[in-house]
């Protein structure tokens, strides 16, 4: 049983899972013999330093990369390619700049043949529940960094991923426009529930919004702890509990190389 009270499956599993790159005749290990679990509809952060690895553990999840060694299951499937039940939202949100937000969050269900009362339908409520309700024509140059990402977390939800994929999706925004977005992500998936794996190397952020904080080393990364995390939700920055959580991380935490 979970912490928050949920009894929950596994749907992610990486089994002694490493992942080496070769470049010019040389061999680059980036993931070391990792393995871990994620409950279904569990919100995982992986926390490290720098350059530690946590990019490609979140491709091998997403089957952008595939493993050197192991196996990465989802949903009881091994992982040989990207998929439809794997949304990804990245630091920089790729839409498309001749969308719309409307056409951009209604992408994925077009392409797969929904038709377009359905499918609008869909898009609007994402669009509503990410806070961008009368902006469903406006183009993605007329949107301020923050909303952009609106546009992204809507567009990955509304292609109904059993999994949601986060890789530093707030690393490029101002302090407060982060402090927003967490509070608005956060809102979002108590409404919206999905099985999150969200990477940063921000203590604060994974503190924040993580069921469970998965901390790693530098590279070539493994799992150094696993913290659960059972503050009340919504979380406070100065809450005493949380600054006691921080520094016993942080005192656990690579320095980066």
């Amino acid at each position: 049983m979970e912490p928050n009270g949920r009894i929950e499956k596994p749907i992610i599993t990486l089994d002694h899972v490493s992942k080496r790159f070769e470049s010019a005749g040389r061999v680059k290990e980036v993931v070391n013999d990792v393995s871990l679990e994620v409950n279904e509809n569990e919100f995982v952060v992986l926390f490290g330093p720098g350059q530690c690895g946590k990019t490609t553990m979140i491709n091998l999840i997403a089957g952008l990369e595939l493993a050197s060694e192991g196996t990465v299951t989802v949903d009881e499937k091994q992982v040989d390619g990207p998929g439809a039940d794997r949304g990804v939202v990245y630091q920089t949100t790729a839409l498309f700049p001749f969308c719309s937000v409307m056409g951009n969050v209604e992408f994925g269900p077009k392409s797969r043949g929904i038709d377009k009362k359905a499918r609008r339908e869909r898009a609007q409520y994402f669009i509503d529940l990410v806070g961008l309700q009368g902006f469903e024509k406006s183009y993605p140059n007329q949107l301020s960094g923050g909303m952009r990402q609106r546009v992204g977390i809507a567009r990955a939800y509304c292609n109904d991923p059993k999994v949601m994929l986060m890789d530093e999706p707030f690393g490029h925004l101002d302090a407060q426009t982060r402090y927003m977005m967490e509070e608005e992500l956060e809102k979002i998936w108590q409404k919206e529930k999905r099985t999150v794996v969200f990477v940063t190397n921000n203590i604060e952020e994974a503190i924040y919004l993580a069921d469970r904080i998965i901390l790693l080393t530098n590279c070539p990364t493994t799992i150094k702890q696993e913290y659960v995390v059972e503050l009340p939700r919504p979380r406070s920055y100065v809450d005493p509990e949380f600054l006691k959580l921080r520094r016993i991380i942080l005192e656990n935490t690579d320095e980066t190389l």
